[in-house]
């Protein structure tokens, strides 16, 4: 009886110091760091306290200053040391950005790990890649975002438009639009809408250059993707491809200037309607540099812009119908 009586009295004497200590000793709460201010409080002048969430006055209670969290994101790549929420979710990763990675032959700081801890690693590793996808649905939007990834890298295109070509992929996705479909061609269908969508002188030709898929598969798969989503999709006009073959071509400001005025004045009377932009563009450059001086070839002309030289010389020849 009486060792019973002093195991309770030694739990109680512990739950006493329990009671009486602080509950955060390392400063965990955002409200536990409080700081005086110089400043007065404008009701009754008294002595202004701050802390992590608001400023008020230690007097008369009044909130001066409330909600001083900043709720916003903290991605800071110039300072490591500040860097506190990682990266943010992205519409290029099937998971959002939100998975993680388990690391090869040395811990956090840096240390060897030893046999036993690699092998143990490569187990973990292992079933982590094989639970990575939940559904084969899964596993095919993250096999199209990768190969949306991958035609936006060789076509050099901004993350932006990477950014919309992996969410018009996943709206295809949603609205089943991949049955009977390769996944490859909706990719390329996605980042070809991106670029229409935003106006950049792309053709069906240079994505299809990037993609593994032919272009028949690629055209079917956009004009699913501009009929069931109705896709506000730009006219493309030649005077967006100028800017683009005048720097492959490398020619000066003033020639790609006078291209594009040519561009631009055939496009106010119609004559581009119905016409291969890019084409009409090359012959708008190469009649630029021929008044230039510049005697740039039909064939260096249409080698950039993808076309014939016969639709070159087909152009040419409008625009010199024009300007008479």
């Amino acid at each position: 009886m009486g060792e019973g009586l002093a195991v309770l009295a030694s739990i109680l004497n512990t739950v006493r110091t329990m009671a009486i200590r602080d509950i955060y000793e390392t400063d965990f709460d955002e409200d536990v760091q409080t700081e005086s201010s110089a400043n007065q409080c404008p009701e009754c002048d008294g002595r202004v306290t701050t802390n992590a969430v608001e400023t008020i006055c230690e007097d008369c209670g009044l909130v001066i200053d409330e909600q001083r969290i900043d709720h916003g994101p903290e991605w800071r790549g110039f300072d490591d040391e500040r860097e506190r929420t990682g990266a943010p979710l992205t519409a290029a990763r099937h998971d959002r950005g939100l998975s993680t990675e388990i690391g090869r032959g040395t811990d956090a700081n840096g240390n060897e790990l030893s046999g036993q801890k690699r092998r143990r690693l490569t187990r973990m590793r292992r079933e982590q890649t094989r639970g990575r996808f939940q559904s084969k649905a899964e596993r095919n939007l993250a096999h199209g975002l990768s190969e949306v990834r991958r035609i936006s890298s060789a076509l050099e295109l901004s993350e932006t438009i990477r950014d919309q070509a992996c969410q018009l992929f996943r709206s295809a996705q949603n609205e089943d639009l991949l049955q009977g479909r390769s996944i490859e061609a909706m990719a390329a269908a996605s980042v070809y809408g991106a670029c229409r969508c935003n106006g950049r002188p792309r053709t069906l030709d240079d994505i299809t250059e990037s993609a593994r898929v032919e272009q028949s598969r690629v055209t079917n798969a956009y004009t699913t993707l501009n009929t069931e989503l109705g896709l506000p999709a730009q006219p493309v006009t030649p005077s967006t491809f100028v800017p683009r073959l005048a720097s492959e071509l490398d020619v000066s400001d003033q020639i790609r200037q006078r291209a594009r005025q040519l561009a631009k004045e055939s496009e106010s009377t119609g004559a581009t309607t119905g016409v291969r932009p890019s084409g009409f563009a090359a012959a708008c450059l190469y009649k630029a540099g021929r008044e230039d001086g510049r005697w740039l070839t039909q064939s260096d002309v249409a080698d950039v812009a993808n076309v014939s030289v016969v639709t070159v010389r087909t152009h040419r020849d409008a625009l010199d119908e024009l300007a008479v």
